[in-house]
């Protein structure tokens, strides 16, 4: 893939933010309270999978408006057998949906997801890293959700090695769900609504070669 050289200049003054998930409703569970607290940045939230889904679908850009949010979402395979993708497939997906901007802060799921266990995010996650660090994408920083279930052991909740953990003040959690549960319409009961984590976590990287040395230890667990 070709590297895509940085924006020189931009007419819109705010700074530019990206999530890059595989479904929606991955951006409000994993990292909902962080965009609903910094209305500053210019948001794009990008999914790699269930365009055509006709109920996910236009929920989803329900909760961009929410947001103030630009998205896209792809169509890429979700069946429950979850083969694998091709890489190549994986990097083109995401490079076409993050529209050839530069930003300041990308977000997207951590090595092997945020629970036990779907390939797609882990499959997210190493797409991102590898565009980043191909020079096919570009940001100033990078940051991976950072959440386990002990093996479905719990609900997910943010990792113990974290490098950031944002307790969501009472306005904020109130928000995130009621967009999982009134614009996704999940119910008080589902698993969606019950894992909703009030404190978010993230592993943050200012370079592409730390990424890289995030993702060495799980690259034989998925």
């Amino acid at each position: 893939m070709t590297p895509i050289p940085p924006e020189q200049s931009s007419l819109n003054p705010r700074r530019r933010a990206a999530v890059v998930v595989a479904h929606p409703d991955d951006e409000t569970l994993w990292c909902g309270g962080y965009i609903l607290a910094h209305p500053e940045f210019l948001w794009r939230i990008v999914t790699l999978c269930r365009a055509g889904d006709a109920d996910r679908a236009p929920k989803f850009r329900q909760v961009l408006q929410r947001f103030g949010a630009e998205g896209e979402m792809a169509g890429l395979d979700d069946g429950p057998d979850q083969a694998p993708l091709p890489v190549e497939l994986l990097e083109e997906t995401v490079a076409r949906l993050m529209a050839g901007h530069s930003y300041d802060l990308i977000l997207t799921h951590g090595p092997l997801g945020e629970y036990t266990q779907h390939r797609r995010h882990a499959e997210c996650c190493r797409a991102v890293v590898e565009l980043w660090r191909s020079g096919c994408m570009f940001t100033d920083r990078l940051w991976m959700f950072a959440y386990q279930d002990g093996g479905r052991q719990y609900l997910p909740r943010v990792r113990s090695d974290a490098d950031r953990r944002d307790v969501l003040p009472d306005d904020i959690w109130a928000e995130k769900r009621r967009l999982i549960m009134e614009l996704y319409g999940f119910r008080p009961d589902s698993w969606e609504a019950q894992t909703t984590p009030r404190e978010e976590g993230f592993w943050s990287f200012d370079s592409p070669q730390a990424a890289v040395k995030r993702l060495a230890p799980f690259e034989q667990q998925l």
